[in-house]
């Protein structure tokens, strides 16, 4: 009977400790029932664990915190009869599982951070007086800070190995002596000017020593929805994917496997713990002639590692398929993020879900965050936000490639805008021996940089060379994007040349070939420039949408009208004549049938990637 006592009293404790320790606030809803009863209590133990049973009425309280885990963990207490019913600045209250309320007084708290990895919460019950100090925190922290016993770091192990995210709980009981010297060094501390942060850590230290361990909870973070091919579906992108967690090693191993991170089949080197430069030589030859294998790392390991053989290092683990790093502190995250920049020279992308990601998100070229069950701290400090993982996919892989697409023919319009009608003014003025004369006054220099040609080359973010569940069903369209073909030098130096030859051609046809007289050659050579560009936008677009059409049909149709309005620039007479119409139409088609030709035939015999899935 003494030994079935202590056992219960022991569960009650652990039980007792998991309600109190956190930063957890009840809310209630209107309406809500729970009803709690003598016969919850159960003596028997082999009713449950805790040897307690409830009739838990879901959703009658609701709670809120920082953390997930701090509410799965409080959450899981009410089911099994121990209720957290209200939380103020100073106070607490639990009910028990017969009904009666449980009050404390909060004394102090000191809340989680990532650096020390482990939070705590002294309180005093008011029916009893006894002071408690709660302390609970990552494994490798508690495990230091405990009594010893002989299953703890045993037990961690085989939560991990399932993928739960674990945290030790224990107590220390203090006398009201204690407690008042604790509190007032704590005064003294707080009230430091210089390193005060230290002193104060100093003195809660002091009283983490010697704490009697009480229980080891395990966390299940289950993924989202679509986890597993949306990580595939990036791999096939050519996608380089990082996982950097806080988590343990075997539990950061065993989620990198379940979410398909690191492929059945695929080896996975452990990267061994070094702390010495001899060491850290000795683990990355292993880790050269593993080959092919993802690798798995713990930050302390990676810090001795970038300290010693920081370019060895990077360019290593560059070529491993998965990457993941355990035991990764928020500044770690983010130095990760800096170090790929830097040596890579290739754009990264952070995703992150949580506060400790922050960091890591705004370090990154892109920032995406995740609005989930740990806030919207990530959310509100990234670049995009997201509801679910899965929309990665579509936000890189569609999204992001038209995005691309769509900047580089814009830049390369708007190079070419203003280049043909620069090469033009430039032949006129080395035909009249470099006179300074502008070829264009006036509204049609206005015109052309607006209302002629503006709407059309900039409907062309709107164009799309594949639909977006083809870009989705074939990520290697987004692997060639790598290879820089759609803006480059190349590409750059192509439009130079296209813009001399039109800008030549219709300038030179248009005064060596046609017409003497200056007002009909402005008519024929602004003509044939805006019905080239209108043209050469049709001739760039993939799928037309109807704001294309629009845009096109807009600007020709204020053109025709600006000729009909504007008779200081034009010779309404001239106009109306087949002289205008047949020159100006040769022009425009000398200009622009070369190379319509030449791009048919190039996309006939050497057609691109994306070209061969439209149809």
């Amino acid at each position: 009977a003494k030994v079935r006592r202590t056992e219960v009293t022991r569960v009650h404790e652990a039980v007792k400790a998991i309600a109190l320790c956190h930063n957890v606030t009840p809310v209630k809803e209107e309406g809500s029932v729970h009803m709690p009863t003598e016969s919850n209590y159960l003596s028997d133990p082999e009713v449950g664990s805790a040897g307690l049973s409830s009739p838990f009425i879901p959703g009658s309280i609701t709670y809120q915190a920082a953390s997930p885990d701090e509410v799965a963990l409080v959450t899981w207490s009410e089911s099994v009869g121990l209720t957290l019913v209200n939380r103020e600045l100073t106070n607490l209250t639990l009910r028990a599982p017969n009904g009666q309320m449980l009050k404390y007084k909060i004394l102090q708290i000191f809340p989680f951070s990532s650096d020390t990895k482990r939070m705590g919460i002294i309180v005093q019950e008011e029916s009893s007086g006894e002071i408690t100090f709660y302390l609970k925190g990552a494994d490798a922290v508690m495990s230091k800070l405990v009594e010893y016993n002989d299953w703890l770091e045993e037990e961690c192990d085989n939560m991990a190995r399932e993928g739960l995210r674990t945290l030790v709980v224990a107590k220390k009981v203090l006398s009201p002596d204690v407690y008042k010297e604790f509190e007032e060094r704590l005064r003294v501390a707080k009230l430091t000017v210089v390193d005060r942060d230290a002193e104060v850590r100093r003195v809660i230290e002091s009283l983490e020593g010697e704490l009697q361990l009480l229980a080891l909870t395990g966390v299940e973070d289950k993924l989202q929805v679509n986890v597993r091919p949306t990580l595939e579906l990036l791999s096939n992108a050519g996608i380089k994917v990082w996982m950097l967690t806080g988590d343990k090693l075997e539990t950061a191993r065993c989620i990198a496997i379940s979410s398909r991170l690191v492929g059945r089949n695929q080896a996975i080197h452990t990267f061994d713990q070094v702390t010495s430069r001899s060491e850290t030589h000795a683990a990355l030859n292993t880790f050269r002639r593993k080959s092919g294998a993802a690798l798995v790392i713990t930050g302390a390991a990676l810090e001795v590692c970038l300290q010693h053989y920081e370019s060895e290092f990077v360019e290593l683990a560059c070529q491993c398929p998965a990457v993941v790093v355990c035991r990764c502190s928020p500044d770690q995250k983010a130095a990760i993020v800096y170090l790929l920049k830097r040596h890579t020279k290739k754009p990264v992308a952070a995703i992150g879900d949580g506060g400790n990601d922050v960091s890591m998100i705004q370090a990154a070229d892109a920032g995406v965050g995740i609005v989930g069950k740990e806030g919207k701290q990530a959310s509100l400090a990234s670049d995009f936000s997201i509801t679910q993982f899965q929309h990665v996919g579509r936000l890189l892989v569609w999204h992001g490639r038209n995005s691309y697409k769509r900047s580089a023919a814009l830049s390369q319009f708007v190079i070419h805008r203003g280049l043909i009608i620069s090469i033009m003014q430039a032949v006129f003025s080395t035909v009249f021996y470099f006179v300074s004369v502008p070829l264009y006054e006036g509204f049609l220099m206005v015109g052309y940089a607006t209302v002629y040609t503006m709407a059309p080359v900039f409907s062309l973010v709107l164009d799309k060379d594949v639909k977006d569940d083809i870009a989705l069903m074939f990520p290697e369209l987004y692997k060639e994007l790598m290879k820089g073909r759609s803006l480059n030098l190349k590409t750059f130096l192509l439009w130079v040349l296209i813009s001399t030859y039109q800008g030549g051609i219709i300038m030179y046809g248009g005064l060596l070939l046609f017409d003497e007289d200056f007002i009909h050659v402005v008519a024929i050579t602004f003509t044939a420039l805006i019905l080239t560009e209108l043209l050469m936008v049709a001739f760039t677009i993939s799928t037309w949408h109807w704001l294309m059409v629009f845009a096109e049909l807009a600007s020709l149709a204020l053109y025709v009208i600006s000729l009909a309005v504007l008779r200081n620039y034009f010779d309404a007479q001239y106009l109306k004549t087949f002289e205008f119409v047949w020159k100006t139409t040769t022009l425009t088609l000398v200009s622009c049938l070369p190379l319509y030709v030449l791009k048919y035939l190039r996309r006939k015999y050497a057609p691109p990637s994306y070209s061969k899935l439209q149809g």
